[in-house]
């Protein structure tokens, strides 16, 4: 059996250990602010984890890139010259096009390298959604899964993953054509904070509004009860948003929706990288894990 890669993007928001613990591999997608360009670095080396949502709160505004063809052939090429196949599990489609630049060179790379495998998977999420995705399949592999097994597990598994996310301000999701001007102004004006998740075609998707802060908080926890399951692969992933106190609250808040699911149970907490990060805005928090497939 040959070896595989399992590779992701920027938007897979994966630490640096979980990285190194699982064997994933990421190409970096990009952003700028002000005409400087970032690369969008999930270690946080061209801008910090603080400065960058710091920025934000100022009023700065950064325009995220996706992964271009070129770059995914130099990413690719790297592990087929080793004589290794390739897993790469990408940012939803809904969200960014670089998953259909990664099947263009996908094409025109196996005709340079016809012994070799090269499998692109639209995950349909991001965020620790994605990472949850990668993690698992990591696990898969480590079992002596093939490559073809891991895949048609994320394809048959994928929209399984939940995610429930809430902003504090609406601001830079105007911003970025997320919601109109109009929904930003009154819905900051009414304090209220919307319940996203990812739907079936891999979109953020307004479900739930509610009034207030803590009111979020109890709203995610309670779909999370309805909708989470005790599979073999579940890990619960809390993110944040430079806002690692309220990600402690509302991780209690969930923990008072399942005491008895969740005891002995540990709730993760990631830093939300600058893809998501640049679209949501500081003071972001979403909570993925595996659930019985009612994405509304």
């Amino acid at each position: 059996m040959r070896e595989f890669i399992i590779l992701t993007d920027s938007s897979c928001d994966l630490s640096l250990e979980d990285r190194q613990n699982y064997g994933i591999e990421y190409v970096k997608m990009h952003v700028s602010s002000n005409g400087k360009q970032y690369e969008a670095d999930l270690d946080w080396k061209d801008i910090s984890f603080a400065d960058f949502y710091n920025e934000m709160r100022k009023g700065a505004r950064f325009i995220t890139a996706q992964v271009n063809s070129a770059e995914y052939k130099i990413a690719f090429e790297k592990y087929l010259s080793d004589g290794k196949d390739i897993l790469y599990i990408g940012c939803s489609s809904g969200l960014s096009g670089s998953v259909r630049a990664s099947c263009v060179t996908r094409d025109e790379l196996l005709s340079a390298y016809p012994n070799s495998k090269i499998i692109c998977i639209d995950s349909l999420t991001s965020c620790m959604g994605l990472g949850l995705i990668c993690i698992t399949a990591s696990n898969l592999r480590a079992q002596g899964k093939t490559i073809d097994e891991v895949a048609s597990w994320v394809e048959e598994n994928k929209l399984k993953v939940h995610q429930e996310a809430t902003v504090e301000k609406l601001t830079w999701l105007k911003q970025a054509g997320r919601i109109s001007a109009a929904s930003a102004f009154f819905g900051g004006l009414l304090n209220v904070k919307p319940i996203f998740i990812s739907d079936e075609i891999g979109a953020n998707l307004a479900v739930e509004k509610v009034k207030g802060r803590k009111n979020s908080y109890a709203k995610i926890a309670e779909r999370f009860a309805q909708r989470v399951e005790n599979v073999e692969h579940q890990k619960l992933f809390v993110v944040h948003g430079d806002c690692e106190n309220d990600a402690k609250d509302f991780i209690e808040e969930i923990k008072k929706a399942l005491p008895d699911y969740l005891k002995g149970t540990e709730i993760q907490i990631r830093r939300l990288g600058p893809i998501i990060g640049a679209t949501c805005g500081p003071g972001t928090l979403g909570l993925y894990y595996f659930g019985n497939g009612n994405l509304k």
